[in-house]
């Protein structure tokens, strides 16, 4: 089509630079129309096609341009024809050889673990002071406080101590599980460094111990990426900045207001402590955005991008506008204020909504050549990475679960796995009435028979930890991996009675159940009806 349209092109052209030259003979009269003489332009003589020298060159000039365009063009095109396929990539398997975490249960893997599997809380009430509105006076606060109809939350402990142990959760070496802010977030260092950022850094840096790899050469930093989302970001400085406007003090707004805000710039800190300069990447899916970070990672690695990624997701949004704004959405649990570790109930009839938690979860994925190349341990590998869009409503998931259906069977596809494979799914369910129902119904879809036998293990962690919005996928991805390294599936907290939908075998769990767990499924599901799940498997054996 486009030789065609080139073609006409020049013939339209071609044929109007000749007609100003030389004009039909029967314009005037001199010719009948069949004699197709020709006369020269503004001569009254009739004559013959070109015979003159210098009509017979003007007409071998311009039939020479023709054709001469004509055979670019067909070279251009036979040009492009020419091009050769893209490159047959080869397939390369992902595995996990380091991790970290900041959580309301504790700061490091080894704590968290051992606190979520001994049926520990991370959630509490809260205050004023915990509102983060220190540009307010106390009336604004107390009056802030008394409005919000939820008054719990899962914070991450703090102190003076450093991160606790090493991320296979086999050390004893821990010195404290507290998030130490003079180190991470008070230093002077740290002006540009926002609560969240601070928590991905902290994380990250035990992460990248965890699995050795703290490159100093060059070319391996080149093939070092960093995949780090968040849902949120720092709400607690925009509305500091609110209050500067109203109070006519805009001039005292700091100049690292807007680096502080953004939610990439966990991402690009991390990346430029480490001089990491693979893909710099950052997803925003509201609660999804842990598991599509680590997912998207993977594909990188898969593609090519890389050989090592950071990849998580991180969340500090516990503040008065962002509990606000959830409470009027009438998303939040309300009706255990005076008990706040009863509060996050997933799968219970009493649940009401879910309880706002903080912290981050930090993976390092690897080529798994790459890994064996310079014998790095190995957790678990990636298998699946399964997404999918409700498109049905802006907070609400569809009555029949399609889009976590989706999610749940696309990851298996992936994996090459048969669903009687998978041995432990940790849930998204957050503790709200519908999504909770949804999700259980969702999952009893795709396992069939594997799940009402009691064969496959269930349970949502966010009884322990709250729900960390942008960091929740990466914290139970984190729990997925250590339930097949450990041989452990941890318990659902505060299931006193189950959600009707559950019957014969398929029951969440109570307490901890040690097991083979061959692989594992992590659901993370989003508003905007944005869905992922990520699926892991046993670290694969030499042989395979």
């Amino acid at each position: 089509m486009n030789q065609h349209r080139l073609f006409l092109g020049i013939n339209h052209r071609y044929k109007s630079r000749l007609s100003s030259v030389l004009a039909p003979q029967s314009s005037r009269g001199h010719s009948p129309p069949s004699s197709r003489g020709y006369r020269l332009a503004g001569s009254e003589a009739p004559t013959h096609p070109p015979t003159s020298m210098n009509q017979r060159r003007l007409f071998l000039g311009i039939n020479h341009g023709c054709r001469r365009r004509m055979s670019s063009a067909s070279a251009s095109q036979s040009y492009l024809d020419d091009l050769p396929p893209p490159p047959v990539l080869p397939h390369r398997r992902v595995v996990v050889t380091g991790m970290g975490l900041v959580s309301p249960l504790g700061c490091g893997v080894q704590s968290t673990w051992r606190r979520l599997i001994d049926g520990g809380c991370g959630i509490r009430a809260i205050s004023p002071e915990d509102l983060k509105m220190e540009g307010f006076d106390e009336e604004a606060r107390s009056h802030a406080f008394n409005q919000l109809t939820c008054k719990v939350a899962a914070f991450v402990p703090c102190g003076s101590g450093t991160t606790g142990g090493t991320g296979d959760g086999d050390s004893s070496s821990s010195s404290s599980s507290e998030f130490n802010e003079d180190l991470w977030l008070r230093s002077k260092d740290n002006r540009s460094i926002a609560r969240f950022i601070s928590f991905a850094l902290c994380s990250t840096d035990e992460a990248l111990r965890d699995a050795n790899w703290i490159p100093s050469d060059t070319r391996k930093k080149e093939r070092t990426g960093v995949s780090i989302g968040g849902g949120i970001g720092n709400i607690s400085d925009i509305l500091d900045a609110a209050q500067m406007i109203r109070e006519k003090r805009l001039r005292r707004l700091s100049p690292f207001f807007i680096p502080r805000i953004l939610i990439n710039m966990a991402a690009g800190h991390v990346s430029m402590k480490y001089g990491f300069q693979g893909p710099n990447h950052a997803s925003v899916t509201a609660c999804a955005t842990g598991a599509h970070s680590i997912g998207d990672a993977a594909r990188m690695i898969q593609f090519g991008d890389a050989d090592v990624m950071v990849a998580g997701g991180t969340e500090s949004s516990i503040d008065a506008l962002s509990m606000a704004g959830f409470c009027r959405s009438r998303a939040l649990a309300t009706k255990y204020n005076l008990l706040p570790q009863e509060s996050s109930r997933p799968f219970d009839c009493g649940r009401d909504g879910f309880v706002m938690g903080e912290g981050a979860g930090i993976m390092v994925l690897e080529a798994l050549e790459h890994a064996e190349e310079r014998g790095a341990k190995v957790y678990a590998e990636i298998r699946g990475y399964g997404m999918s869009g409700d498109a049905h409503h802006i907070t609400q998931p569809p009555n029949d679960g399609r889009g976590a259906f989706l999610a749940m069977t696309r990851a298996l596809g992936q994996s090459g796995l048969h669903p009687n494979q998978v041995d432990y799914v940790n849930a998204h369910a957050t503790s709200t009435p519908l999504g909770d129902t949804i999700e259980a119904n969702a999952i009893k879809s795709v396992f069939l028979d594997h799940a009402t036998s009691g064969a496959l293990a269930l349970s949502s962690t966010k009884g322990a930890t709250g729900h960390l919005l942008g960091a929740a996928g990466a914290v139970e991805a984190i729990f997925a991996v250590l339930a097949i390294h450990h041989g452990i599936a941890p318990p659902t907290l505060n299931l006193e009675t189950p959600d009707p939908t559950f019957h014969d075998g398929f029951v969440p769990l109570r307490s901890p159940k040690k097991m083979p767990i061959r692989a594992a499924l992590s659901n993370s599901f989003g508003f905007g009806g944005t869905n992922a799940s990520l699926l892991f498997a046993r670290p694969p054996t030499p042989s395979q």
